[in-house]
Formats: structure tokens, sequence, C-alpha cells
């Protein structure tokens, strides 16, 4: 079974008879109960409208065939990759509580392990009592370094602290947990900027990615947390967590095509194995 397969196909051809208004209508509303979204079903609507006719597609397969091809060119909108070329490399993880940001640091931090990769976690989220202790428990099951400090410390000198440890131990990829609060933006602005500016002068030049951590059952709410931590952070890459067992998966294609930033791993189960790499191709085959 392909790891796609977890997921629910969305039924956007049953009853398809002929390619009419009828199949457009109907096609709109499933891929909005999907949580594509208004916008992106009309413009990706619209894409197979053109492409229908332009290659004269009439059956039901040939159809779906390009559904998946307009879906899957929505997806590909930058390097699906991580860019970890410096040692060591840092990954930002952001997002609000609850999306299972400490569970896809651990299931990462092993992944880069099986790779090959010296790992080393840094535990920023001081705000919340349970966070350090969690990822504490992800980076003994993944069997990687943590680096942490006491509840309320200033984030950006856990930072400071992992990156120094991480230059010492010979490090490859350091993975930095931050608080899960909207709070407002001005203070997540203020403590992401301190972040960066210890990074930035303790590491010039490293490679760094910044990816925000979104729970697919949260549909469109989603994609108002993704805008507001766009504004506030630089984000460089997306994480969809919990995308198993949900007809939701619209939702992906909504937030790659909204704010033209690249899906990158996807989440769809609890094992530390149900974190992946994100394929374009392969997601839309299976949706569709």
């Amino acid at each position: 079974m392909g790891f796609f397969d977890k997921i629910k196909k969305l039924n956007l051809f049953s009853g398809f008879s002929a390619v009419d208004d009828d199949f457009y209508e109907e096609l709109e509303e499933g891929l909005i109960l999907s949580d594509m979204g208004m916008d992106t079903t009309l413009k990706a609507v619209a894409a197979l409208k053109e492409r229908v006719k332009r290659e004269k597609r009439r059956s039901e397969e040939e159809v779906r065939d390009c559904l998946r091809q307009v879906l899957r060119e929505m997806l590909e909108v930058g390097d699906p990759g991580l860019r970890l070329d410096t040692r060591p490399s840092v990954i930002l993880f952001i997002g609000v509580n609850g999306v299972g940001k400490t569970t896809t640091i651990g299931k990462l931090a092993a992944a880069l392990k099986a790779q090959g990769k010296k790992v080393l976690l840094g535990a920023g989220d001081t705000f919340r009592a349970a966070a350090a202790a969690q990822l504490t428990i992800w980076a003994q099951r993944a069997g990687v370094e943590i680096v942490k400090q006491h509840e309320g410390a200033d984030p950006a000198a856990v930072v400071f602290d992992a990156v120094s440890a991480a230059r010492a131990r010979g490090t490859d990829v350091i993975l930095v947990d931050t608080a899960g609060r909207l709070h407002n933006k001005q203070n997540l602005m203020n403590e992401l900027n301190k972040i960066s500016r210890v990074i930035d002068r303790e590491l010039p030049g490293c490679s760094r990615e910044t990816l925000l951590v979104l729970d697919a059952t949260t549909g469109q709410n989603g994609l108002i947390q993704a805008r507001q931590f766009r504004e506030a952070a630089g984000v460089t890459g997306i994480v969809l967590t919990k995308l198993d067992g949900t007809a939701k998966g619209g939702i992906t294609v909504a937030i790659a095509d909204a704010l033209q930033i690249p899906v990158k791993y996807v989440g769809l189960g609890e094992g530390i194995e149900d974190l992946r790499p994100f394929d374009a191709g392969a997601f839309v085959q299976a949706l569709v």
C-alpha cells in the first residue's frame, strides 16, 4: 500500500455521464467540501475546463487525469525538499498549540538520523510547561540529543545554547521548537526575530528552513493561521499533520496555491515513521 493510500479519496465523479455544466457544478461543490476553498476551487475548475476543451477530453478517466494534472501544477509552487547545505543547518518549527508540532520534530529527527545525519533538538518553547518534557521524550525515541532550559527561559538563549552545542559536537542539523501560540502578531514577530538574530550572528550564512506545522483537520482555519504566520515569520515550507482519516485533503492544494509556499512534509499517523516528504504527483493520484 502506498503512503498516500491512507487518505480518503474525493468522490468527485459519482454519476459522471458527460462533461457539461452539471458536472462542473457538482465538481465545484465536491472540491469546496474537501476544504479547497472557494477561490482555489474556482481557479482549479477554470483551469480544468480550459484543459479539457483544449485537449478534447470526454471520458471520465480522461477528465480525471486532467484534474490531477491541474491540481498537481497548483501544488508544485517551490522546492519540496529541505535545504540542508551547511553544517550545521537549522530548521525552525512554528505553529499553534495542538497541531502536532512536537511530534513532527521528533519524527523528522528520526528520519534525518536514519539518513546518517547528526541531529540536535532545541527546546525553544519555554512557555508551556510540558513542551520541553514532550520534546525530551521524542529525542529519546529518535536517539538524538536535546538542549533545553527551565520553564520561562528566554527562547533565544535556548537557541544560542543549541547552536553552541551543535558547533562543539559536529552536529549536522538543529531542529528548534518555538512557542505555539498566536497571542498577538507583534509578540510573535519579536520573539522569532530575536531567535533569527541569534542564528544570523552565531551561524552566518547557514542553511535555514522555517516550517509551519498545520493540522489538516482544521481546514480553512489552517489557511488563516498560515497567512498570519507567513506575515510574521518568513515561512519556507508547510508540514501538514493529521491528514489520515479525513476527506479534507483539498486544504493541501488551497494552502500551496494561496500562499505559494511548498508543502514539504505530511503526517498520516502517530507512528515515528508516519511523516513523509510530500510528493505532489502521488498525492493527487491518491486524492482524485
